[in-house]
């Protein structure tokens, strides 16, 4: 077999079989294939693309590539979710204490945020003491005796979709269907859960900018998931304005544990009702969403899932002192209000420009290696549809460095769309795919 012979068969609009894919995968994994020959494999996919049966085996390659982690350890029906990037997502710290306090395993392997976008790994080390590197064997331990376990991926996990994609980084080839839905599900499938349900999102802040993309992306990706024996589903959400109030660190482990009381804001909330419920169903706990719901809504209000979070972070070695007192939290030196300058209604604001004012204040990283501020960040106190009178307050900037909050304060004021109300409420799910359906709210 030779990659020349794999290359012109897909150049001229053939469909490669398991053999083929696999030789690719393993042999570029190996350094055995140059970058300029996957180069022009991957440009030929993009304009040729991949049937369902070879994004399947492209993703079952890049599995078989590095370490699987073995969950069978764990007790009971274990279930996972991913989200496709966002601001303010701070999803997984709400929903995994809520499902885990349903008993049911709430298993995830987490990671760093990047760019716009945060991670749920820098969010959770803002509590001083969490440990986010775990063994098997601590992760399989934590599973059972509390049923939540959130750590980092094993360095060897898809080594062969972390090479191809920093090619298709720098060859123009990331925007194709197949190699998105393979690469994202090639993370989710070497851990051995059973049920996964994806939340792609859709928007300024989001990967994808619109509903007919982000769509096509989840039916993709549950058709992989189904096609590789694991119970999926995906809900297809909102990503132009960034979700709760929160963006940063410590600021959304704040809003974490005040919605996990039944305080935090409603889309956070429910959101994560949504996709719990599903969950839940997924899990075999309930038997319809309504049921799912009610039982979520039952560990809030009794005070369960605040006490799971609680749990998993004491298990974690992290500070407990912080969650049941979070001004604890790392705190930044300054904050700093933005007022509004008119009457009026919050017509739109842009998801992604709100993320990058973030990272302007050091809340992110603009490359891997670069040093996050645990403590910066954004606190909206307006979101779309919301009135707001002159001299009112749009946004805090907490930062520790008084230029950047000056460089900030500009551009965060003008994120802030004022005018007239829309006539049409936000949506904040548009869809939810299962292998079956496609419903639209």
């Amino acid at each position: 077999m030779r990659m020349y012979d794999i290359i012109k068969k897909k150049r001229d609009g053939g469909e490669l079989t398991t053999k083929e894919i696999e030789y690719f995968v393993k042999n570029y994994t190996h350094d055995n294939i140059p970058d300029y020959q996957t180069s022009a494999l991957l440009m030929a996919i993009y304009f040729n693309k991949m049937s369902k049966r070879e994004t399947l085996d492209l993703t079952r390659a890049m599995v078989n590539s590095g370490d699987k982690v073995d969950l069978s350890g764990i007790k009971g029906l274990k279930v996972d979710k991913h989200s496709t990037g966002g601001v303010g997502d701070t999803i997984t710290l709400i929903l995994g204490p809520m499902i885990a306090a349903c008993s049911v395993p709430f298993v995830k392997m987490s990671g760093r945020g990047l760019g716009h976008t945060g991670g749920t790994l820098d969010k959770l080390e803002s509590i001083k003491g969490f440990k986010v590197e775990l063994t098997d064997e601590e992760f399989v331990r934590n599973s059972n005796n509390i049923n939540i376990a959130i750590c980092s991926q094993t360095a060897n996990i898809t080594p062969a979709d972390k090479k191809i994609y920093s090619l298709r980084d720098v060859t123009a080839t990331v925007e194709n269907l197949s190699l998105i839905a393979s690469s994202i599900m090639s993370k989710k499938l070497a851990i051995g859960s059973n049920a996964i349900i994806l939340d792609v999102k859709v928007g300024s802040g989001a990967f994808m900018k619109n509903i007919e993309d982000a769509i096509d992306l989840a039916k993709e990706m549950v058709d992989i998931g189904i096609g590789y024996g694991r119970e999926t589903v995906a809900l297809v959400s909102n990503m132009d304005e960034p979700l709760g109030k929160a963006i940063g660190n410590s600021l959304e482990i704040k809003e974490a544990i005040e919605t996990l009381k039944g305080k935090g804001p409603k889309d956070l909330l429910q959101l994560s009702l949504e996709l719990g419920s599903k969950l839940l169903l997924l899990a075999k706990k309930v038997e319809t969403e309504e049921d799912g719901k009610e039982l979520l809504e039952e560990m809030i209000n009794s005070g369960a899932a605040y006490e799971k979070f609680k749990e998993l972070v004491m298990w974690q070695g992290g500070n407990i002192n912080q969650i049941e007192n979070p001004e604890l939290l790392p705190k930044a030196k300054y904050v700093i209000e933005v007022k509004s300058e008119k009457d009026g209604y919050i017509k739109s604001l842009d998801a992604e420009e709100i993320g990058k004012c973030a990272l302007k204040l050091g809340a992110g990283r603009e490359t891997m290696d670069s040093t996050v501020d645990l403590s910066a960040g954004i606190l909206l106190n307006k979101k779309i549809d919301d009135n707001v009178k002159k001299g009112e307050t749009l946004a805090q900037i907490h930062a520790n460095d008084m230029n950047k909050v000056i460089e900030v304060e500009k551009d965060l004021r003008n994120l802030f769309i004022i005018g007239e109300k829309n006539k049409e409420s936000k949506k904040l799910i548009y869809g939810y795919i299962t292998k079956d359906s496609v419903n639209l709210y």
